[in-house]
């Protein structure tokens, strides 16, 4: 049998051409997730896409899939942190039993989009205009919100309708699905709505110019001076396993202090995480965090040398657990501060910040919700989260 010159050079290209399509389709990778401490983990983990010349190969990301040992593929997300356009990292959920590595395939599939798995339960960050102009997230566990210009516009207009806080607030959720844009619709029909509970949890928790939990301020002179609200916010990803978004807050205190507050929420965590960046005009002494302790009927516990600080207080008929966690290094003192002012008494948490940012854990626990049942619950949830971020999950791409 004979071949023509013309005929073999175009059997060798059509050859070329599926071996392509082949290497990209079978790229895979084994990601592999260790575990060092003493207890079992189910944690997001984010794989730096650019931190890998392997992963310079694929040409489409949303062609990625990841399955564990069994061969069941995982939900995943794609996260562009700087919003160029490209994506910066990969996200899964990983489960690794205490002092355990665990083996996750990450390979390319040209039909991934009827591949891949859709969450049962997300995360989820949104402006609010229905409530003038709050900012809430949460994911399946917690919630939070915070507040915005309009509404400080309001108040200091002498309106009873608007809030003046840069606290940060709690709505106590006892259901796995998301609630946010369910609350705020009722609440336009039945202002209050989500103040009175209705099966799903709700917002008794108190702000006021209190830190809420985790707001921030300069302690001086026996003094806590803070910013008035957000006045920007940016939305970098919203899905199923981390939400982040920014939050600008305009110059404030003698120090000229300008802050952005980077908030990140994981699926299944009680814990934003916050990565404030500040920029000042002169050096500020003390920048402090807080959590309010109300009308002091809680129990605090104060443990600088772990970073770890914790309030537990009666709300209604049940209680709820508020804490910060942040690396000890970074902490210069704190204290349990008593106030005869209104929304004064608070656990204040003074900080160096490093580089000017600060990277601490802001999270809560409620009884009603199921996850605690104990004080002592809410402490180990601490001590946990505590050693976590101390000991992040090791991962490396074989």
């Amino acid at each position: 049998m004979r071949f023509s010159l013309n005929k073999i050079a175009c059997l060798l290209g059509i050859l070329v051409l599926f071996s392509s399509f082949d290497s990209e389709n079978k790229f895979i990778k084994k990601v592999v997730v260790e575990n060092k401490l003493h207890f079992d983990r189910n944690e997001v983990v984010a794989i730096r896409l650019k931190a890998y010349k392997c992963f310079s190969k694929i040409k489409d990301f949303s062609t990625v899939l990841v399955k564990d040992a069994t061969g069941k593929l995982l939900v995943t997300q794609l996260i562009d942190t700087n919003l160029d356009g490209t994506p910066d990292e990969l996200l899964f959920q990983a489960t690794v039993p205490a002092r355990s590595k665990v083996i996750y395939t990450l390979f390319t599939d040209k039909e991934s989009n009827l591949k891949k798995p859709v969450s049962a339960t997300t995360t989820y960050a949104r402006f609010v205009p229905e409530r003038i102009d709050d900012f809430a997230w949460e994911n399946d566990r917690v919630a939070f919100r915070t507040y915005g210009p309009e509404a400080q516009r309001l108040t200091e207009a002498g309106r009873t309708d608007g809030t003046l806080s840069s606290g940060i607030d709690l709505w106590l959720k006892k259901v796995n699905y998301s609630i946010i844009d369910s609350w705020y619709a009722k609440n336009v029909v039945a202002p209050g709505y989500y103040h009175i509970e209705h099966g799903e949890g709700y917002d008794p928790y108190h702000v006021g110019s209190s830190r809420g939990t985790g707001g921030t301020g300069i302690w001086e002179n026996d003094s806590l001076y803070i910013s008035k609200n957000y006045i920007k916010y940016r939305i970098i990803a919203t899905g199923p396993l981390r939400t982040i978004f920014e939050l600008d807050y305009a110059p404030w205190s003698s120090y000229g202090v300008k802050e952005t507050k980077r908030i990140s929420l994981d699926l299944s965590s009680n814990f934003s995480k916050f990565e404030n960046k500040i920029s000042l005009t002169s050096k500020i002494p003390n920048y402090t965090l807080g959590i309010t302790l109300h009308k002091e009927k809680g129990v605090v516990a104060i443990n600088a040398k772990k970073g770890v600080f914790r309030h537990w207080e009666p709300i209604d008929d049940s209680f709820v657990g508020e804490g910060i966690v942040i690396d000890p290094s970074v902490v210069k003192t704190a204290m349990n501060h008593h106030s005869k002012a209104a929304d004064q008494s608070q656990i204040l948490v003074v900080t160096a910040p490093k580089n000017n940012t600060l990277t601490y854990y802001v999270g809560f626990a409620w009884t009603g919700s199921g996850q605690v049942q104990s004080v002592q619950d809410w402490d180990a949830m601490l001590e946990k989260q505590s050693q976590v971020i101390q000991n992040p999950l090791l991962v490396t791409i074989k």
